[in-house]
């Protein structure tokens, strides 16, 4: 892990196109701004981490298939 010092308006780069913005610091909360390509997710780690839950329980699932024949075959 990398760790960094930084103040408010200062920036810290990731690769070429990621930018990370210290934008407010109040008490122990810092407010952080991310700079990045609409092809790169970002996620808090919690919110990531649900996701990843859920795609997990939705792969072990069983699919329910009744009635699939009925609306391929227009019933």
């Amino acid at each position: 892990m990398l760790i960094l010092s930084r103040k408010v308006n200062e920036k810290i780069m990731i690769g070429e196109d990621v930018s990370v913005t210290i934008i407010e610091i109040r008490g122990d909360q810092v407010k952080i701004g991310v700079e990045a390509p609409k092809s790169v997710k970002v996620f808090r780690q919690e919110v990531f981490e649900a996701i990843q839950n859920e795609n997990r329980a939705a792969a072990a699932a069983s699919p329910n298939l009744e009635g699939l024949s009925d609306i391929v075959l227009g019933k």
